[in-house]
């Protein structure tokens, strides 16, 4: 073949070519702008936002432990002290296990229900370290690890704050199977009804910054049912129970206070105005609360207890958790003030008059502030009351959604909560031997003494 015919067929070959592709080749290169600005406007995380829910999440793990381990052992005999912490510190290892593997899905899990989430992302399935998560304001992300994160504390230190209700006679294995198949079938699904957008509560439009439902309220109704069905201690109302060291409680309520800004502030998402406004809330709700407990004590027994003041501690940072974003600073005064005697009243008079063995105060500071909290999100959130609700807000509808949240989180708990405890009762046995609560459940239980002479 001369030169010539194999240039001029090579020619045409390219021509050919050239042709086959065009089609392909002007759409890449319409598509590629596209996607160069589709990549360019999708949102990713503000490094502030990060550095923000890790300080919070770390904060809320320092509630559990030590902070919820020592406010609970100093309300205790110095017997039962080891007991506490174990209790605390293992339930929230065990919970932060199922978290990752099915707990995140259960409540987060991209479910259309109503009232679960789903199996979508059991062990974590589709997580990345690219993943996001959205916040309250549009356009604005977060890692998924770090909400992850941060839920995982929240589902570790919400079961824990229930044995505090039944401490000194529970079978730690009880304890542990309790808090695991309570997280399963209240916890979560509550999580999803009140924070998932396909939620019942949440599409309700009930409001519940930081877990007055899903935290307190559940947490003090499983309490109180637990009392109820595990018993009062051996020798209640004859024997000397009064806590072996106040020092301990207020330096574990300390921890509290001081974690709770994590809580609170950190579930606005971002480090914005919202978690300021939570972060203020949380001072004032909290002094008021003190304030209110001391004065209440002084008023019917003629002297303000550092008991009392470290349970008005514990009030106050209740009662603000639903509304920490959404109420004025002097709402959350007030909600602080509101909260104090109420729950004065239901630890030093209701219960004694039920007669029914809460150790640790749990229904009546964290089931009853809680309650008062959820309602008075709906009143104090009023942007006429320096709330930020919309200008067409209206305190008699968001009251009654506020309300009718409560008593879905009352009913399902409560019911569920009397069947698992039924079922871990027939399964090993809610508590010891009246042996081992004399001796004490750090011997019983654990082999190890708090204290040695």
């Amino acid at each position: 073949m001369s030169s010539f015919k194999l240039t001029h067929s090579l020619s045409r070959m390219a021509a050919a070519m050239t042709a086959a592709l065009a089609p392909a080749v002007a759409f890449a290169q319409e598509t590629a702008p596209a996607a160069t600005e589709a990549a360019a406007a999708a949102p990713v995380p503000d490094k502030a936002d990060t550095a923000f829910m890790y300080l919070a999440t770390i904060l809320v793990l320092f509630m559990l432990v030590p902070g919820l381990g020592l406010f609970y052992g100093g309300l205790v005999r110095a017997k039962n002290m080891l007991s506490v912490l174990m209790q605390c510190t293992v339930i929230g290892a065990v919970m932060m296990i199922v978290w990752v593997v099915y707990g995140y899905s259960f409540a987060f899990g991209g479910s259309t229900s109503a009232y679960f989430g789903g199996f979508g992302k059991l062990f974590l399935s589709g997580v990345t370290l690219d993943s996001t998560s959205a916040t309250f304001t549009d356009g604005v992300v977060i890692y998924e690890y770090a909400f992850i994160a941060f839920q995982m504390t929240f589902a570790a230190i919400t079961p824990a704050l229930i044995i505090g209700a039944f401490a000194e006679r529970i079978k730690f294995s009880a304890a542990v199977l309790f808090t695991v198949l309570w997280a399963t079938f209240v916890y979560f699904p509550i999580a999803h009804m009140v924070w998932d957008a396909n939620g019942l509560i949440f599409t309700m439009g009930a409001l519940d910054f930081a877990g007055g439902t899903v935290v307190h309220i559940n947490a003090g109704v499983a309490g109180l049912i637990g009392a109820i069905m595990v018993g009062k201690r051996t020798g209640f109302g004859k024997d000397m129970m009064a806590p072996h060291s106040m020092t301990l409680t207020l330096v574990g309520a300390a921890m509290l206070w001081f974690g709770w800004f994590g809580f609170n502030a950190g579930s606005n998402l971002e480090a914005s105005g919202g978690a300021v406004l939570a972060t203020i809330n949380t001072f004032l709700a909290t002094a008021g609360a003190i304030v209110a407990w001391c004065l209440a004590e002084n008023f019917t027994r003629g002297k303000a207890s550092m008991l009392g003041a470290a349970s008005g501690m514990i009030a106050g940072l209740v009662v603000v958790t639903p509304a920490a974003g959404s109420v004025g600073p002097i709402g959350a005064i007030v909600l602080g003030l509101i909260a104090s005697p109420v729950c004065y009243f239901f630890v030093s008079t209701v219960k004694n008059k039920f007669g029914f063995d809460d150790t640790a105060d749990v229904f009546g500071v964290h089931g009853v502030g809680g309650i008062i909290g959820a309602v008075g999100t709906g009143i104090f959130t009023a942007p006429s009351l320096g709330g930020t609700g919309a200008a067409d807000f209206s305190i008699a509808s968001q009251t009654y959604t506020q309300i009718v949240a409560v008593l879905i989180t009352i009913v399902w708990c409560g019911i569920v909560s009397a069947i698992l405890y039924k079922i871990v009762d027939m399964v090993v046995g809610l508590r010891v031997s009246v042996e081992a609560e004399r001796e004490g459940l750090d011997l019983s239980s654990h082999g190890e003494a708090a204290y040695h002479s």
